[in-house]
């Protein structure tokens, strides 16, 4: 029965990803409500039925009080039939339609859609280009990756389970009371709208108090964040209370909005409790006025009374439902900023796969700024022949990272454009083309995974043996054999640790060549490849580069110049622009800039006056 309702809605049945979601609250809620139409449709029946026969019990309950006025035999003798039936339709009727209603909204809804839209928001934000994800912090990413979902089931929950229940059981109470007698209808409709205004009241004021809490809790999470994802740097500059006072102010804020919006709710019971003493005076009092001047039945001053008395006791569910309706959308708003943001940097609607035959590279009149008058690259025409292997130089904010990410397309250039094998890299898929490209970075970042999981990420069907093979030839087997986890995973099954903390910087960066490695892609970039290793492994690890480069189309950064020496070209750059070119004999013989850094080395590595 549960697995029944539970697969009603597929969360990860196929759709068209758009770049452009829905901006609009109740769009962008459609959007994601599709696939649950029909259910939808079937929820607001069911909650109609549920109220409906909660109001006919309370009617009949009124009957049974002006039927006890009979002789108890002859009751049964006219009534039993009656009797009897009501009992097998409270027994079994009602439970059934009741676990009908609360299956299709606790196994159906309530499950699939937060699943839908966090699956669908995830696919979406991963992607984002590398630019977006640079301008905001991870974890307020994440946070709102995770608290969009329940915030938009809870609206569809709220919707259905008490929104589309009270307002089928408020008119089911005024066609009873009016039934019984019309004039009962004017203490409840007097009260209906007094309630009603209390309603917009809150609402008006609890949207925006919801969205600022939910923005101070999104800002407490991105703070936190951030000083556990640098608690080395914390450490090492010994700012324990200086994080704590970069966090305390968010969370002092976060507390702060919260008390805003814990101050309207405590206004709304206050209010609500004073307008349900005015709705059971109402309605019992008339009823009493009626009975005592012969116009109404015991049963009616009964079936009013407890009308009234379940009004009262569904009010404060009714508007704490319609309250927690209206902040649950403030939070689905806030998440929107995030996971509703369109793609801007995204494949054209007819883009190809690059189809890579020599793995030739040219730069056209490249120029790229990220949006700023200074910084970046201009103007650089750069080819690489099929197989040349070049080396970048220069200071720092030269330029020769944003040409790694150019090529790579984490950013479209502002002018100019790149071709691979006479392809425009706009032009083809965005996947294809860094499937065709092995990197390997100064930050040697790993997954929170195994080293088998970090090493195959390279290549996912690469078998065990070529994994391994990948590691030795990184250097890494060894070591990896003596890794040992605290759940006591060892070797290749041992976990390294969020961003591979658990590893020195030699260690992650050899299990990052062996993951370049065994990916074995045709054009390889190296950015600082061995910039965290020491002087002896190095040595070793550079045999190993120069042997994954053969063959191969490579473009190499390295402030450490004897990593590139041996380079068939070198390219100095100097203010985005290039300055200098030859091979390393040729540019120490022009003693220009290149000469300067290679003079003021000690061991190969540029000093800070160079990189400054």
């Amino acid at each position: 029965m549960f697995r029944f309702f539970e697969n009603l809605v597929d969360p990860y049945l196929p759709y068209v990803e758009g770049d452009h979601p829905p901006q609009g609250l109740w769009p962008f809620m459609r959007n994601y409500a599709k696939p649950f139409k029909k259910v939808f449709v079937l929820a607001g029946i069911m909650a109609i039925l549920v109220a409906a026969i909660e109001v006919g019990l309370i009617y009949y309950m009124g009957r049974i009080v002006d039927l006890l006025s009979n002789d108890p035999m002859q009751m049964w003798e006219a009534h039993g039939t009656e009797l009897m039936l009501v009992a097998l339709a409270v027994l079994f009727l009602r439970p059934m339609v009741q676990a009908f209603d609360v299956m299709l909204l606790n196994n159906t809804i309530l499950p699939n859609f937060g699943t839908l839209i966090r699956w669908r928001a995830h696919r979406h934000v991963l992607r984002q280009s590398v630019g977006w994800f640079e301008n905001d912090f991870a974890g307020r990413i994440a946070n709102r990756i995770m608290q969009t979902p329940p915030a938009a089931g809870e609206v569809v929950f709220q919707t259905f389970d008490a929104l589309s229940y009270s307002l089928a059981y408020v008119i089911g109470a005024a066609v009873l009371l009016s039934t019984s007698d019309i004039r009962l209808l004017v203490p409840l409709l007097a009260w209906l709208l007094l309630y009603s205004a209390l309603v917009v009241w809150t609402i008006k004021r609890v949207g925006p108090a919801s969205k600022a809490a939910s923005d101070a809790r999104s800002q407490v999470t991105g703070r936190v964040v951030d000083a556990y994802t640098n608690i080395h740097s914390v450490k090492m500059f010994a700012h324990h209370d200086l994080e704590v006072d970069f966090a305390g102010e968010a969370i002092e804020e976060a507390r702060r909005t919260f008390q805003g919006e814990m101050r309207i709710f405590t206004i709304m019971d206050v209010v609500l409790t004073a307008l349900n003493g005015l709705l059971i005076v109402g309605v019992v009092g008339w009823a009493l006025a009626l009975w005592m001047g012969g116009e109404a039945s015991v049963g009616v001053v009964a079936a009013a009374a407890a009308l009234a008395l379940r009004l009262n006791a569904m009010t404060g569910w009714i508007m704490w439902a319609v309250s927690s309706f209206f902040r649950e959308l403030g939070v689905v708003a806030e998440g929107m900023e995030t996971i509703a943001q369109p793609i801007t940097l995204t494949d054209s609607p007819d883009a190809s796969p690059l189809r890579l035959t020599e793995g030739r590279i040219e730069m056209r009149g490249l120029s790229h700024h990220y949006g700023r008058d200074s910084g970046g690259i201009q103007g650089l025409n750069i080819t690489v022949q099929p197989g040349e292997k070049i080396g970048l130089v220069g200071r720092s904010g030269a330029g020769k990272s944003t040409i790694i990410k150019l090529l790579l397309r984490f950013y479209d250039a502002e002018a100019g454009e790149i071709r691979i094998d006479g392809q425009n890299i706009s032009d083809v898929r965005q996947d294809s083309l860094r499937r065709y490209i092995g990197v390997v970075q100064q930050d040697s970042s790993l997954m929170h995974r195994s080293v088998r999981e970090n090493i195959l990420y390279g290549r996912p069907d690469a078998t065990e043996a070529e994994m391994i093979a990948a590691a030795k030839q990184a250097q890494a087997h060894d070591f990896i054999l003596d890794l040992t986890d605290p759940e006591g995973r060892t070797g290749y099954d041992a976990r390294v640790g969020e961003r591979g903390v658990k590893l020195s910087g030699g260690q992650r960066q050899r299990i990052t060549l062996a993951r370049v490695i065994l990916k074995d892609a045709p054009i390889l970039l190296l950015d600082e490849a061995t910039s965290a290793l020491d002087s002896e492994v190095e040595a070793i690890i550079q045999e190993t580069l120069y042997g994954m480069m053969a063959g191969k189309t490579v473009i190499a950064i390295a402030h450490r110049l004897s990593t590139i020496a041996k380079m068939d070209r070198i390219l100095v750059l100097d203010q985005g622009r290039i300055v200098e070119e030859g091979t390393h004999d040729a540019l120490l013989r022009k003693s220009g800039l290149y000469a300067a850094f290679w003079h003021r080395q000690s061991g190969g590595f540029l000093t800070m006056d160079d990189t400054s």
